[in-house]
């Protein structure tokens, strides 16, 4: 079989996958809906099963855990590791108004691209090995964690273990704009300050109260000057708030900050600044909270080594692949940050993610099917 063959065996399964992704996106998985997300397991588990797998459930004390699908190869192969989530932004109820549906060229619903297309489009290349009675390279580990789209508090630790021991990593988040790969991702961190001041009344003694609203304006400009965009790093106050009465001095005020760093030698610098802030008024406390939940995934020699060999198998399928960075963070920046190779945005070309016209492109299904097998059929690491 030629690997030009693999496009025109997708192009005729097309449907298949198409249903599939149905399936998933009907079934509502918000990542801290527990009740939900144990249901959408239980169905990509079975469905694992159906494409010949192995499947564990890795369960865990915070949710349902996460689910790992072996596949065979050649036991003296080090596996390559296919990562996903299952969990989706989107709270239930939410498929009511946002119900799956296919106007033209455009399929949409709540997680339709972030990211239950790439499940579909995984499963799909792991079935072709079986309709070809042929075997991939090396063995596939396939994760699908339920968490990802709140940090990977639960599923961190199971991707690292099993990064160490894989080959590469192939991520199946959506695609860049044109289909590109994912070569670089930012570093991502959440902070939470919180400032003590003392309570006063605004009229009568405004003198003896400390506004811890006036402090965390002062702090709130500190953490903007901390930013340096021609590094890639970028600090935001999402949230904030403090007082109890428009007639007494704010006693505590609060803020969230997100954090985006492209190196490590940056979050380091950004994390010991924050921890670091000081009260600029007399009697004000500050306290400091969090960190980088994920590290950057920068692009290494061995990332770019990757890429150069993903980029000349694209093209035997009549595929240019091109490669970009993004803002966002996903489970491949964990791989990125052990040395592990990893390769990105392998999933379907689309837009709209986390927003009400997230939707794929249809016919994007079946090239990145193509282009997942033909990687798992002869991708080899640097």
């Amino acid at each position: 079989m030629q690997p030009s063959d693999w496009r025109t065996y997708f192009r005729g399964r097309s449907q298949a996958i198409l249903d599939d992704l149905r399936g998933f996106v009907e079934h509502e998985s918000p990542s801290v809906d527990a009740a939900l997300l144990a249901i959408m397991r239980d169905h990509l588990a079975a469905r694992f099963g159906r494409a010949g797998a192995e499947v564990s459930l890795l369960e865990n004390a915070h949710g349902p855990g996460q689910v790992l699908a072996h596949f065979p190869g050649p036991r003296e192969e080090r596996p390559a590791l296919v990562l996903g989530h299952y969990d989706t932004v989107w709270e239930r109820g939410t498929l009511a108004r946002m119900p799956f549906r296919v106007e033209g060229a455009r399929a949409f619903g709540p997680g339709v691209l972030d990211m239950k297309a790439g499940l579909a489009i995984g499963i799909a290349a792991i079935e072709a090995f079986r309709d070809h009675d042929r075997a991939p390279r090396r063995p596939i580990w396939f994760l699908v964690t339920c968490d990802e789209e709140v940090g990977s508090p639960s599923s961190r630790n199971v991707i690292e273990d099993l990064a160490r021991q894989s080959a590469y990593a192939l991520v199946v988040e959506p695609a860049l704009a044109g289909g590109g790969l994912k070569t670089a991702r930012k570093g991502v961190g959440k902070f939470r300050i919180e400032i003590e001041g003392k309570a006063a009344h605004a009229g009568v003694e405004p003198g003896q109260g400390t506004s811890a609203l006036k402090e965390l304006a002062t702090v709130i400009l500190a953490l903007e000057g901390l930013a340096a965009p021609g590094r890639g790093t970028t600090l935001s106050v999402g949230l904030a708030g403090g007082g109890t009465a428009v007639n007494v001095v704010p006693a505590n005020a609060w803020a969230v900050v997100d954090a985006r760093v492209s190196s490590r030698a940056e979050a380091e610098r950004i994390e010991q600044a924050i921890h670091a802030l000081r009260p600029s008024l007399a009697g004000a406390r500050i306290r400091v909270s969090g960190g980088f939940n994920r590290p950057p995934m920068e692009r290494t020699p061995a990332i770019a080594a990757l890429f150069e060999r993903a980029r000349a198998l694209a093209h035997t399928l009549g595929l240019a692949l091109t490669e970009g960075s993004t803002g966002g963070g996903s489970d491949g920046n964990f791989t990125a940050a052990l040395g592990v190779p990893t390769l990105d945005g392998l999933g379907a070309e689309g837009a709209g993610a986390h927003a009400e016209n997230e939707h794929v492109i249809v016919d994007s299904l079946s090239d990145r099917a193509a282009l997942l097998t033909l990687l798992l059929e002869e991708l080899v690491p640097p």
